[in-house]
């Protein structure tokens, strides 16, 4: 008979793991405490208007190719891709913003038009930038973070140096242009750390950024997680959906089962895609490998404050990605890392879906997400929420020029409180635990229990980190590490 192999949540990384572990032969079930399916990557359905709740941006098509190509499949044989153009746009003040388009030639013309002569310094960096892309999401990303000796190839040893070195530092001595350098910035948050935090062989993501470009998929980033569910199911995955898991049952030191809304689940191994600090919780004290102490000193991603907005007619002066950089960078960074807090001036992010995709509002209508970056952890209530909407319409009003607070047929709100609730999530995170020197590869949280035999984790906060290509990535390193223990 078949081993059993029983799966804690059902997010990209999970649904990746379940995939590899049904075709390598093994019975797999998935179980997910919420209604639908997808983890952080779910959708919100209302009056007509579809929104993405979780990540909103795909970028490094290759990665996930290469997922659904170790399965002779491709992401066409499931959704549509559009590549935008304009792939996103900053706004610096009012109706002053800088346009990032759809090939390099473009965005090499932009930054020349913004500061003569940059547009040479730029070419070096993304030449610097793509040599590293190809080591990273070629070699790198791909080991499962068990050695120190994996970041140790012919090839990184040439860039040991920028291991050391910071984005910030390498763009800033680049680029005086502080418009131009945010921009070069930017990318790096989606790891989770700040750009002055942020070892510089991480510039990949400017490649990943500015040489692969921003994509689309019809009808939203929801249509991935449903590719992933189909393929899943047809390689024999179990789904189950609105299924707790009490805690993971655990005899003479090996994981034997789960405990799921009251019923044992015996199983051979145990795989958590949920949040780590929280599986753990899931174990009797000896059997956690990290205390308290060690996640409080670690340095998380950023938490989300999520508006999704319905408004009854078509926004102006916007891109389907765009982004607002009129107020401090460093200032709000600051109230996410050091000194968490609300911050007083937020920098923030809309997405306008129905821009590119008109299934995503009804006609003549725009469905808009607004994200800001927050620390996690924060205190969360309704009056904060309702304080800092209000804030970010009165910019929103002033830097895109136009009226739209009267315009507004609905708004939902996600934050703290609910990515707690929601996701079981340490603190309230809402991308895992930042990609800093010392939390890089062997160094973060490892994929399988040096106290428990037969239980292993995947997801943001483990290898190789967070986002969504990493978290494909992470679901494919533990279904290899299982199969040489099973």
């Amino acid at each position: 008979m078949s081993k059993t192999i029983h799966i804690i949540g059902s997010g990209f990384s999970s649904l990746a793991a379940s995939c590899y572990l049904a075709k390598a032969g093994y019975e797999v079930t998935v179980f997910e405490k919420n209604a639908t399916i997808g983890g952080r990557a779910r959708q919100l359905k209302k009056e007509g208007f579809t929104f993405d709740i979780g990540p909103t941006w795909y970028w490094m098509p290759d990665v996930f190719e290469r997922f659904f190509g170790d399965f002779d499949k491709q992401p066409t044989d499931y959704y549509t891709l559009e590549k935008l153009s304009p792939a996103y746009s900053v706004y610096f003040g009012q109706r002053d913003a800088i346009t990032i388009e759809d090939s390099l030639d473009k965005i090499y013309a932009a930054f020349e038009r913004e500061e003569p002569g940059s547009s040479k310094a730029l070419m070096e960096f993304i030449s610097e930038a793509k040599s590293n892309y190809d080591i990273a999401i070629k070699d790198l990303v791909y080991n499962p973070g068990v050695s120190p000796l994996e970041l140790v190839t012919p090839k990184t040893i040439l860039k040991l140096n920028q291991f050391f070195s910071t984005i910030k530092r390498d763009v800033r001595k680049r680029f005086n242009n502080n418009r131009l350098a945010q921009i070069l910035e930017f990318p790096v948050l989606f790891l989770g750390a700040k750009p002055s935090d942020t070892p510089s062989f991480y510039n990949f993501m400017n490649y990943a950024d500015f040489g692969l470009g921003t994509f689309h998929p019809k009808k939203g980033m929801y249509q991935v997680i449903l590719a992933m569910e189909a393929l899943a199911k047809s390689l024999g995955v179990n789904v189950e959906t609105n299924a707790n898991v009490d805690s993971i049952t655990v005899e003479n030191g090996t994981a034997k089962g789960l405990v799921v809304n009251g019923e044992n689940k015996p199983c051979d191994l145990v795989l958590s895609g949920a949040d780590y600090h929280h599986t753990e919780t899931l174990l009797d004290k000896p059997y956690r490998q990290y205390s308290e102490n060690y996640w409080d000193k670690k340095t998380f991603a950023p938490s989300s404050l999520l508006f999704y907005v319905g408004f009854d007619k078509k926004l102006q002066h916007v891109d389907h990605h765009t982004l607002f950089f009129d107020v401090d960078f460093d200032t709000h960074a600051e109230a996410i890392y050091d000194h968490p807090a609300w911050p007083e001036q937020p920098l923030f992010y809309a997405s306008f879906p129905s821009i590119t995709d008109d299934s995503c509002a009804p006609k003549g209508k725009e469905a808009g997400i607004f994200l800001i970056p927050l620390a996690p952890g924060l205190e969360d209530t309704e009056a904060l929420r309702e304080a800092y909407f209000e804030k970010i319409m009165i910019r929103f009003e002033n830097l895109t020029q136009q009226s739209v607070k009267k315009n507004i047929i609905f708004k939902e709100s996600f934050c703290v409180n609910d990515f707690v609730k929601d996701y079981n999530s340490y603190k309230g995170n809402a991308y895992g635990m930042a990609n800093t020197l010392l939390q890089t590869a062997f160094l973060r949280p490892k994929l399988k229990s040096k106290k428990v035999k037969h239980l292993f984790f995947t997801g943001q906060l483990t290898v190789p980190g967070p986002g969504v290509p990493p978290s494909l990535i992470s679901g494919k390193l533990t279904s290899e590490l299982i199969q040489e223990v099973l």
